[in-house]
């Protein structure tokens, strides 16, 4: 055992033990962040015009401080952007993490000195997880990539501003430098397919040991080492064993990285985002994430289905249940207030916090009220590959409101690597899985007011054309699983 992995597992063991004082009073840890939250804000801006001075729990902070999205929050980090002090957090920001919007264009998310660590705290502490309940360390000893954005950062108004995955190559530890993989002049490659390729040379001869990043774009890498060494990735890197992964799931993937890696490999999955590090896979036996209930973030969950009622419930952690979609609502140390990131999430167990992520709350499909969501249509694929030789590269829903003839229905446009013998019944298993998790999709169906959905085939790197297409392709950016419009579809059926 080399010097290094003994003092990884060694550091392990001491993280895993600090973990647990948080992990075992989750509602007092919740409650001790949320009050320093309220008293450190209190003479900000936003802090003053809400009368923080005058919350004393979170049914004051309810009456107070209502949940915004971006554009409602904007105002207040239009200022911030302008360079004004005190705004939503003291002082100003350290960073902006610049983002893709939907609305608004680009959007400036705050990250502030208090906040940052627990970007790199959470990444690391994942691993350090791992180690300490599988004893494996060895690869630490190896070559590990990072598949991200540029980090090469602009400044506005004195502030620096990048994509996170940038901001957070600054921050690196030491110890992990000369371990890193690709080169910072690769990194700073703006254009994806440039850039894989330049990964591709530099990492083709390497001892790789840990390879990380949004499934999708690693695949990339992937087929591109395949193809050029002519032999699966693992004998390519005899020694990668350890895939981490965040931002979409990765079991629509799975099968198809076995087939490029040639054998199976442990992975880690991750929870970041701009806003926050909100969760990471602690353990390999259990579903679900670790909830960070000590990160300097306090949250809320709304019931999704009760989401754009009047006046939803806000729910604390001690309040919460196994298996409801529920909105993750976040106030933060970076001076997010309230604030709806977008995502969905489910709690696989209350003992720990484990959560996983359905979905969206604005990617679903509900054209015909079937109220249908992502984690549904992942795992409806998941079930009717299960067993099969099928593997797929990526896939999106929509719905077919007005076909040419007969019933509207649900098209799946699937970019294929191995295909179904038989694709009608690949599609009648699907929709069977789909009808068993979602009765309202069961209703319409059996009611015939939609037929069973539809598969239609993307050629070779469809996806990654139409991503290309929008000026997306690589880095974080990620393709919606499903749209309640057909904006996607009608890009995907022009290719």
């Amino acid at each position: 055992m080399s010097i290094k992995t003994f003092a990884a597992k060694l550091f392990a063991r001491q993280v895993y033990y600090t973990t647990q004082k948080w992990v075992n009073n989750p509602i007092e840890t919740q409650k001790k962040i949320f009050h320093e939250l309220i008293t450190l804000a209190q003479e900000t801006q936003f802090g003053k015009d809400h009368q923080f001075n005058k919350i004393k729990n979170f049914e004051d902070f309810k009456k107070q401080v209502p949940v915004r999205d971006y554009e409602q929050l904007k105002p207040y980090i239009d200022k911030v952007v302008k360079g004004e002090e005190n705004v939503l957090w003291k002082g100003k920001p350290l960073y902006f993490a610049k983002t893709s919007g939907t609305t608004s264009g680009a959007k400036y998310i705050p990250l502030t000195k208090e906040s940052m660590p627990f970007h790199i705290q959470a990444a690391r502490n994942a691993i350090l997880s791992y180690i300490n309940e599988t004893g494996k360390a060895d690869f630490v000893s190896g070559k590990m990539i990072f598949l991200q954005g540029s980090p090469i950062l602009e400044e506005k108004n004195g502030i620096n501003l990048g994509r996170l995955s940038g901001i957070v190559a600054h921050y690196v530890p030491k110890y992990l430098q000369k371990n890193r993989m690709p080169s910072w002049e690769t990194n700073c490659i703006e254009d994806w397919e440039t850039k894989v390729d330049a990964i591709v040379k530099e990492t083709i001869n390497e001892n790789m040991s840990v390879i990380s990043g949004i499934p999708s774009w690693v695949q990339m890498y992937f087929e591109k080492l395949q193809k050029k060494a002519n032999k699966p990735v693992g004998e390519i890197f005899k020694n990668f064993n350890l895939f981490i992964y965040g931002g979409v799931n990765y079991e629509p993937y799975r099968a198809k990285f076995e087939n490029l890696i040639g054998r199976k490999v442990d992975s880690i999955e991750l929870f970041p985002a701009s806003e926050g590090f909100f969760a990471y896979q602690d353990t390999q036996t259990e579903k679900g994430m670790l909830l960070l209930l000590n990160s300097g973030i306090f949250y809320e969950f709304i019931k999704a289905d009760e989401f754009y009622t009047e006046k939803p419930n806000r729910y604390t952690i001690g309040e919460v249940e196994l298996g409801i979609n529920y909105v993750l609502i976040i106030s933060t140390n970076a001076g997010l207030w309230a604030y709806n990131i977008g995502d969905t999430i489910q709690f696989t167990s209350l003992k720990p916090y484990r959560i996983i992520v359905s979905g969206r709350i604005k990617h679903y499909i509900s054209a015909f009220g079937e109220h249908v969501i992502g984690k549904e249509v992942e795992s409806a694929l998941q079930e009717a590959m299960q067993g099969t030789n099928i593997q797929i590269n990526e896939f999106t829903v929509a719905p077919q409101i007005s076909p040419e003839e007969g019933l509207p229905y649900h098209e799946w446009f699937i970019e294929f690597e191995k295909e179904p013998n038989n694709l009608e019944e690949f599609a009648l298993q699907i929709d069977n899985a789909m009808r068993k998790q979602n009765v309202y999709y069961d209703d319409l169906i059996v009611g015939k007011v939609l037929r069973t959905l539809v598969i239609s085939k993307v050629k070779k790197n469809g996806f990654q054309d139409y991503m290309k297409s929008i000026g997306k392709l690589g880095g974080q950016n990620k393709l919606p699983r499903l749209s309640d419009n057909r904006k996607i579809a009608d890009k995907l059926k022009e290719m």
